[in-house]
């Protein structure tokens, strides 16, 4: 097919872009074609039309204005999807046949730099990940916006990776093409991440060089393509990012991805948002930077007590001195996203107004030294000291920059009257020019006597002399010359009027010209203090994490935690920091106490009563307390926890197509397979999920591996009373419950934690609460105290027989409320011998119920 020049340039532009829609530049607008056309028009709403491209049948076409494409590709990014900008690349007054085009950046959700795609409070990171061996893989992630890079060696395996991804912002990860299709789709589906693949490129020597700091050589490589992916995104040399930053997760607990989304860390288990969340509550930040801050320290809590007790001991100094503190909140109030800021003055898409955001944060830097220095605390004070205000930038910002300048740099007034001699010329020309066509209107109006005349200016005819038609006979004859007749009136130009033209217009055009240019040097001389300016934002995030830390911790009454070397955690009167903020007064506190003598307690109690939020909130505390923030609690005692394990809540894994008890076992696996005596386990109602007797038998194998072998620090709820014999010959246990009273026949939870064992379960008042009917909850009851007499009646050993007769009793009970009717005999007769044809010798009451279940299914189906 004979396609037009243009749309064959189109076509092979495309050809090296197919995962990505095409914004291609014509005129104000970008235009897609083809499938790129009918998808966009899908995706944003927009019009498909259509053109002639050239060949039989008409090109399905769409377009968004260029000054407005931002949000288009926002919301195209938001969704996934990539976009390749392509721009006219030569002048098209020089142009032979089609001005030249090219892709000049390839936005990803992963590169993304546009501040209105960006979340002030998160980061945006872009990924990479690479196989080292059959069990290990190199990982790194940055974040071109801020230009950090972490990278780090994963040894537990694929799982170790996808916790990495779990609950961090990264939008988009880059990977071999000899990566697993089952890692990439679990990348894709379960993970939902855009994935790419990495392109063998020559980088530059500057970007080589920050990768200088690591010597293994699988996590250099990892960079590197990452690096790779960007400089190929970017088409540039990115000159705010830092040199790669190897993490040691040693030095770091270990949270996988179960316990991130069970303890609700930073976000929601229900409704996936910071609402409910522990970053919720210890988030009171004033800066975005603090705000991003905060919530890596939160997903890496320290394990050196050196490092955690240099926090604290900050988190205190601000702690005492109210006063002082607000002082510096209000002063933070007032900083800018500096690190950000750094980015879009490396990336080239910085403005004026961009400009002036830092001049006003750099102006509160020296204010917020002094104020460091009233505080009595000395590690406070010494926080001044490093930080660097950098008063030459704040001069040549200060003297360059217009207060309030346009948001264009093309369109002039961005720059201060002084700060350039030949720009000031200019700016005098076109003002006096101004001036004098002014007072030339008030002469020409005078001398002619016409009041309506104006003189006015556009771009096509440039200045002009207007008159209406009622007042044409007024004007002296050769007065003026002709210019442009409209409708209603006549436009005239004089000699004199041209030259002042040619003198305003010259003026204005070189003014903006020069303008431009003299703020492309600023700005290359602003990227001369990105290293300053990275190293000034990262010192003003901390101090707004420690005031925060310190400001949650006053208005919540929480304690400053001492950490123990004796493998202790002790909590007096301890409160769940979520819960309590949402309950307010009706919190009801517990103390804690677990010990190398006693590291394994067995909970029992009713449910709602409040069990898994005394287990979650331990995990919580411990966490609070190695992130350097007080705790809440009256007295806190804590030996560092390596890492934290949990099975709390029962859902099915849809997506691998997993059951609840499935995904049950695979948890308390992974946790008996990692767990050491200095990690802390927190198991809920593991069992549930299959017959009594097998879940009883496997919760008991399962606490006594963890108390013969593992001996962490362990939490583990019940239903399965049976289990609290355990006390007598496992000495490292303990039995606890939740406290519940029953009164006039209705069960009040006291949520009180006490020594000792449940004495019931309290299961069909919770029913009852639930509101199930009543004749079912009188049924229960009946059965609960023939089962209960059964129990007294016979002794422990003859369990097979008790199971056995409450199967009959519950068929022969099923079995006399069926239709007696003639016409319906033979049907009975059938479900009589189905259940003859029962073994129930084979048979657990569990296997009793599902059949009588299916019977049940059947007869119902018989009477409709």
């Amino acid at each position: 097919m004979g396609f037009t020049p243009m749309i064959q340039q189109y076509l092979k532009v495309k050809a090296d872009y197919q995962d990505c829609f095409l914004f291609f530049r014509l005129g104000d607008f970008y235009e897609m074609f083809f499938e790129d056309a009918k998808k966009a028009a899908l995706e944003l709403e927009i019009t498909l039309t259509s053109r002639d491209g050239g060949g039989e049948e008409r090109i399905p076409m769409c377009g968004v204005p260029y000054h407005s494409a931002e949000n288009y590709i926002k919301a195209l990014i938001e969704k996934g999807y990539k976009v390749a900008i392509c721009e006219q690349v030569e002048d098209p007054k020089v142009a032979k046949g089609v001005v030249k085009r090219e892709v000049v950046q390839l936005i990803t959700p992963g590169t993304v730099m546009e501040g209105n795609m960006l979340d002030d409070k998160e980061n945006n990171y872009l990924a990479a990940v690479t196989q080292t061996t059959e069990h290990q893989f190199a990982f790194a992630y940055t974040d071109m916006s801020t230009g950090e890079t972490f990278v780090m060696d994963i040894k537990r395996g694929w799982d170790a990776v996808l916790s990495e991804l779990y609950n961090r912002p990264i939008k988009e990860i880059v990977v071999e093409q000899s990566l697993s299709e089952n890692y990439v789709s679990e990348l894709t589906d379960k993970m939902q991440l855009t994935v790419s693949y990495a392109k063998e490129i020559k980088l530059p020597d500057d970007m080589q060089l920050l990768v200088e700091n690591v010597e293994d050589r699988n996590l250099k490589q990892t960079c590197l393509t990452l690096y790779n992916y960007l400089f190929h995104t970017q088409k540039r040399a990115i000159e705010h990012l830092k040199k790669a930053q190897v993490i040691e997760l040693e030095e770091y607990m270990t949270l996988d991805m179960y316990s991130k989304r069970n303890l609700e860390i930073t976000a929601s288990l229900m409704r996936k948002e910071k609402f409910g969340s522990l970053l919720w509550v210890i988030d009171r930040t004033v800066t975005a930077m603090g705000a991003r801050k905060l919530k890596k320290w939160l997903e890496r809590p320290l394990l050196t007590q050196s490092l955690i007790e240099k926090r604290l001991d900050l988190v205190t100094g601000f702690y005492d001195q109210f006063f002082e503190r607000e002082e510096i909140r209000e002063a933070l109030q007032s900083i800018y996203d500096m690190e950000r800021l750094s980015g879009r003055v490396s990336f080239g898409n910085v403005n004026a107004r961009d400009l002036i955001q830092l001049k006003r944060s750099l102006a509160k830097i020296p204010t917020i030294k002094e104020q460091l220095k009233q505080f009595d605390n000395e590690a406070v004070k010494g926080l001044a000291e490093g930080i660097d205000g950098l008063p030459p930038l704040f001069d040549l910002l200060d003297q360059a920059i217009a207060e309030d300048p346009p948001i264009s740099i093309m369109d002039g007034k961005i720059l201060k009257d002084g700060y350039n001699k030949s720009l000031d010329e200019y700016r005098h020309a076109s003002t006096n020019g101004k001036h004098w066509i002014a007072e030339l209107e008030q002469k020409e109006k005078a001398e002619t006597n016409i009041k309506s005349l104006k003189i006015g200016f556009n771009r096509v005819f440039g200045y002009y002399i207007e008159v209406t038609r009622p007042n044409l006979p007024l004007i002296p004859e050769g007065r003026y010359q002709r210019k442009q007749t409209l409708t209603n009136a006549e436009r005239f130009i004089t000699e004199e009027l041209k030259e002042k033209e040619t003198l305003i217009l010259e003026a204005e055009e070189k003014s903006v010209d020069l303008e431009y240019q003299l703020f492309l040097e600023i700005r290359e001389k602003v990227k001369d203090f990105i290293p300053s300016l990275q190293r000034l934002a990262d010192i003003i995030s901390e101090i707004d994490v420690l005031q925060s830390f310190a400001t949650v911790s006053e208005e919540n009454n929480y304690v400053k935690p001492m950490f123990t070397t004796d493998d202790r955690v002790y909590l007096e009167e301890s409160r769940h920091p979520v819960v309590e903020k949402v309950m307010k007064d009706e919190f009801v506190p517990n103390t804690i106490d677990l010990s190398e003598d006693k590291h394994l307690l067995l909970i029992t109690g009713p449910n709602m009563s409040g069990k898994s939020t005394f287990m979650r909130q331990l995990a919580l505390t411990v966490i609070m307390a190695q992130i350097g923030c007080f705790v809440p609690a009256k007295k806190a005692e804590i030996a560092i926890v390596d890492q934290i394990f949990t099975r709390i809540g029962a859902a099915d894994d849809l997506v691998s197509g997993q059951s609840t008890f499935m995904v049950e076992m695979l948890e308390a696996n992974h946790a008996i397979q990692h767990a050491t005596k200095d990690s802390l386990i927190l198991l809920d109602e593991i069992g549930r999920g299959t017959s009594t007797y097998d879940g009883m038998a496997l919760a008991q194998a399962i606490i006594e591996y963890i108390h013969d072998h593992i001996k962490a620090k362990t939490l583990f709820s019940t239903h399965y009373h049976e289990l609290t014999s355990l006390e007598d010959h496992l000495p490292a246990m303990k039995n606890i419950h939740v406290r519940a009273e029953e009164i006039e026949g209705k069960v009040v939870f006291l949520h009180q934690i006490h020594d000792g064992a449940a004495d019931e379960s309290y299961g069909i008042h919770v029913a009852q609460l639930a509101g199930l009917p009543d004749p079912l909850i009188n049924r229960a009851n009946v059965i609960l105290s023939q089962l209960e007499s059964m129990t007294k009646e016979k002794p422990q050993t003859d369990k097979k027989k008790e199971e056995q007769a409450l199967a009959m009793e519950q068929m022969a009970f099923f079995a006399q409320e069926q239709p007696t009717k003639k016409q319906e005999s033979r049907e009975n007769q059938a479900i009589f011998n189905t259940i003859k044809q029962w073994n129930l010798l084979d048979m657990t009451p569990m296997d009793a119920m599902n059949e009588l279940y299916q019977l049940q299914k059947k007869v119902e189906g018989k009477k409709e």
